[in-house]
């Protein structure tokens, strides 16, 4: 690119002397002899891959010839867009140069310049690109600038911001000020890359002397997912952070004081993400508004107590202040806690308690509206919130007067029973109604869940080609998806295939297969392959050259999983029957979105098998017995016993045993010791984990067929021994390639076996802090067979995931079992005891999933898991968050009606002192009563 950029200077001082076209030296760069020979010098140039030419042979030609052109670099551009060699890489350049000099049309060139083919290796920082565009009209270039900066896409070409800036600065047009423009000027740090000035390092020199900083700097308040440039983390070490270069911009004089503050009030009070607000927020706390700044903005103080955290946070100590200083009104305190008093955060709340009770000791006749305000927490869920507020109205209510009892005692209504007796004592009335204990509570638990049928198979080629589209497009197909697709794919190649092909056609065109190495898992999106071999684009008894020096199938690599493998049998097994012996249905289709297959349906599709004099197809049929559902009905049996052919043999005996026997669990402390002391941690992080672990002894893989017939080794890896170690994940590649439903549909009615095989993704959740680590937890609970040690086990972790949203997850996996009658409260609750004893799950996470359980009015299936946990945390040193589960404890105890003491608690609550702790466990205590 060197030479080409030398090749500029000289093809430049020619076009701009005028020496073109007769008056050129003959030889000279730019040198045409008519209107046919400039277009084919440039196009020339393009092929050569002489991006510097271009400047001054492209100022040879007139409009028409430039429009000339046009069809030939897209041709050009479309043989090259592929190949990845130096040649192809330096003709790109060049045609991105000539398509933005032949598109006469500002669209045109704006379309091609930003294309998704010219991004990477700073093509678009060529200066001949440059030299190009400024020897158009001034109009022509700023339309096309102006189209460049609004251009949405997966991908902005970053290295078009230095063009776009020198345009504007040149042209003195409007800066533009579209969301994509703005995004890239910030994350540039305001033109530190792609428009570089002179001595300007520092990004605060930048912001004070750059022109856009005006125009685009109000737009960064109005942008979502602008977080990473702005946190103030950015570059702290030297003090170049964009919080404090926007704090010094009205001391430059580049923007009022009032008018920052202004956007970063309005910014968060609108809201949005968590990262984002806490860069807002940086923002702000650089600015450091005075109380003055602050009291003229309380309104929107008072609104961002409505948002995130943080924010409310920060808003409430403002507000608290203003009031110390006597800037804010009193009915501000009051209309702030309206607000906070509802919020769950109890940091929040107990703040919000403390301000009230301070304002009220500062000006003894606020005591009325302060205690009708600390009311309002009443009906906190937090059982200790509860307390405090009432000893805040306790403390006030001889200084409010007995003005503000009636709506006290209304008030009070909302109270947990357990403070029941202190309110009526103070607000001098019963409350709780009769006063009898809550407990006349019936248990609520969800309906069980129905499996949702797979429906009719695919009728015509057209719905298959449609059904494949749909799969295709999704990143995460469902079960019902893939296998309507993979059955209708055989049933119609086997009916009609030149229809089928017909109706592939525009899909395959759209979404041709790879036929390249791979590097992922074999998967749903794979059964593209099956439509291109029945479309016959590939050969399935000939591999490719990759495959072949490999000597591995293209559906198949050292990346699969094992339920990878056998998704690849099955595809591959279907396609290579297409040409040589079509099937006219699958096996192993199942008849629910589960991946349960009927007894019946498979006995009927054997039947069909035999009586066309069709072959069942080993994967095929492999597949079908693993999924297919157990049966005691005696006319399915009978029909099984009269199947003749050996896979309908097989079927029969395997129905007759109820198919392959479900593996015990044992649990096992899984705690390995590090090994050597040069590996780095990241690389064996699992050698410092501790955690509670199963292993099975594995399966044989279930009866076999009457000549000895077993399970693939594909299928028999499904029912392996399961060990109790991470490293064994990684091993088999199902680290990167997390659990699916089309997972769990190969072994509908083995739950416990995946649970043991999947227990390390569902512990990640809680001493991980992965995200999404209980995603399969409700599938599981939906599934059949046996829930034993590894499913529960499973469960106990995710309940205390560090996420909310897959302790919600486990809460409904937990219901679900409880419905369906397959929840063990005794066991699940000795392993969350262990769990929490090995400082795996965290007591207030704990609390947290349970508590949304008891939500639903699962009151007993809470008590039965919570009441094995209470030894285990009570009976030594109690963990931080103790506290908030015998909360959860006390009120499903006393609304499920469960009595009788347990030593644990009794020994907690005898014990002297006024902790929290101790506090809870006599309110449990009473609950239970005693001997």
């Amino acid at each position: 690119m060197s030479t080409e950029i030398t090749e500029v200077g000289e093809t430049m001082r020619t076009a701009k002397s005028g020496a073109t076209g007769a008056d050129a030296p003959v030889g000279a760069p730019g040198t045409v002899e008519g209107p046919a020979d400039a277009v084919e010098a440039v196009l020339a140039a393009v092929r050569e891959g002489k991006a510097g030419r271009l400047p001054g042979l492209l100022a040879a030609l007139g409009p028409a010839e430039r429009r000339a052109c046009v069809p030939t670099l897209k041709e050009l551009r479309g043989e090259n867009r592929t190949t990845w060699t130096q040649e192809a890489r330096n003709r790109m350049v060049a045609l991105l140069v000539a398509g933005a000099g032949c598109h006469t049309g500002a669209a045109g060139a704006a379309s091609w310049i930003g294309a998704q083919d010219f991004i990477g290796h700073s093509w678009a920082r060529h200066p001949a690109l440059a030299d190009v565009v400024e020897a158009q009209p001034v109009e022509w270039q700023i339309e096309v600038v102006g189209r460049l900066a609004a251009k949405r896409g997966p991908v902005f070409n970053t290295d078009l911001l230095a063009l776009i800036a020198r345009v504007v600065r040149r042209t003195g047009c409007a800066v533009p000020v579209s969301d994509t423009f703005a995004v890239e000027w910030l994350r540039s740090g305001a033109g530190a890359e792609n428009c570089p000035r002179g001595p300007v390092t520092t990004l605060r020199e930048r912001l004070r002397t750059d022109t856009f900083t005006k125009a685009l700097l109000p737009r960064v308040f109005e942008l979502d997912d602008v977080s990473y440039p702005l946190d103030p983390g950015y570059a702290a070490r030297t003090g170049d952070t964009w919080p404090a270069a926007i704090a010094g911009l009205p001391e430059a004089g580049v923007f009022e004081r009032a008018e920052l503050i202004d956007l970063c009030l309005g910014r968060l009070v609108r809201g949005g993400r968590l990262a984002d607000q806490r860069a807002f927020l940086a923002v702000l706390e650089a600015l450091a508004p005075t109380e003055q700044e602050y009291a003229a903005r309380v309104r929107d103080l008072l609104a961002m107590l409505d948002g995130l955290s943080p924010v409310a946070g920060h808003a409430q100590q403002v507000l608290t202040g203003l009031d110390e200083a006597g800037l804010i009104e009193p009915e501000v305190v009051v209309e702030a806690s309206a607000v906070v008093l509802f919020r769950a955060e109890k940091k929040l709340v107990r703040a919000q308690l403390g301000w009230l009770e301070q304002s009220a000791k500062r000006s003894p006749e606020r005591s009325g509206p302060v205690a009708l305000a600390a009311a309002d927490a009443f009906g906190h869920p937090d059982s200790t919130v509860q307390e405090r507020a009432l000893n805040l109205v306790a403390r006030r209510l001889k200084t409010a007067g007995e003005a503000v009892l009636p709506e006290l005692r209304v008030a009070a209504e909302a109270l947990n029973p357990v403070h029941h007796a202190r309110a009526g004592e103070l607000f001098g009335v019963t409350v709780g109604g009769s006063g009898e204990d809550d407990t006349a509570w019936d248990e609520l638990l969800p309906p069980v869940p129905e499996p949702v049928p797979l429906g009719e198979p695919l009728a015509t080629p057209a719905e298959v080609a449609e059904e494949l589209a749909v799969l295709l497009a999704d990143a995460r197909p469902g079960v019902a998806v893939f296998e309507r697709v993979l059955d209708g794919l055989v049933r119609h190649a086997h009916r009609d295939r030149p229809a089928l092909v017909a109706a592939l056609e525009p899909v395959l065109r759209a979404n041709p297969w790879q036929n390249g190495g791979r590097w992922e898992d074999c998967g749903p999106a794979d059964a593209l392959y099956l439509a291109a071999v029945v479309a016959g684009q590939v050969d399935p008894h000939r591999i490719g050259p990759v495959f072949r020096m490999k000597g591995r199938h293209p559906l198949r690599s050292e990346h699969n999983t094992v339920w990878g493998n056998v998704l690849a049998a099955r595809i591959a097994e279907a396609a290579e029957r297409v040409g040589t012996d079509p099937v006219p249905l699958l096996l192993a289709t199942p008849t629910d979105a589960t991946g349960a297959l009927a007894a019946a349906a498979l006995v009927e599709r054997l039947a069909a098998h035999e009586a066309g004099g069709v072959t069942a197809g080993p994967a095929d049929l492999n597949a079908a017995l693993l999924r297919v559902a157990p049966t005691a009905d005696p006319a399915v049996l009978a029909a099984a016993d009269r199947l003749t052919s050996p896979a309908g043999r097989w079927a029969a005996a395997w129905l007759r045993a109820g198919g392959p026997s479900a593996q015990p669990s044992e649990r096992v402390l899984f705690a390995p010791e590090p090994k050597s002391p040069g590996v780095r941690a990241w690389d064996r992080w699992w050698e410092g984990v501790k955690r509670l672990a199963v292993s099975q002894a594995g399966s044989s893989g279930g009866p076999a067929g009457p000549a000895g017939e077993r399970l693939g080794p594909e299928f028999r890896a499904l029912l392996a021994a399961t060990g109790p170690s991470v490293e064994r994940a990684c091993e088999q590649n199902e680290w990167y390639a997390g659990p699916t439903v089309h997972w769990a549909a190969m072994l509908p009615h083995h739950r416990e076996e995946l649970a043991a095989r999947w227990l390390d993704r569902f512990a990640d959740a809680a001493d991980q802090d992965r995200r999404g680590g209980s995603a399969m937890l409700v599938v599981l609970a939906e599934a059949g067979g046996p829930a034993g040690l590894a499913l529960h086990l499973a469960l106990a972790y995710c309940l205390g995931a560090r996420f909310p949203e897959d302790r919600v997850a486990a809460v409904d996996a937990l219901l679900v079992l409880a419905a369906r009658g397959d929840l063990d409260g005794a066991l699940l609750g000795r392993e969350l005891g262990e769990l929490v004893t090995l400082g795996t799950v965290k007591p207030n996470r704990l609390a947290h999933a349970l508590a949304t359980a008891a939500d639903t009015g699962a009151y007993a299936t809470v008590w039965s898991v919570l009441a094995p946990v209470l030894p285990a945390l009570l009976g030594g040193e109690a963990p931080r968050g103790t506290a908030d589960l015998l909360v959860v404890a006390t009120d499903a105890a006393r609304r499920s009606g469960a009595r009788g003491p347990i030593p644990e608690v009794t020994a907690t609550a005898a014990r002297p002192g006024a902790a929290r702790l101790l506090k809870e466990a006599r309110a449990l205590r009473d609950v239970l009563g005693t001997a």
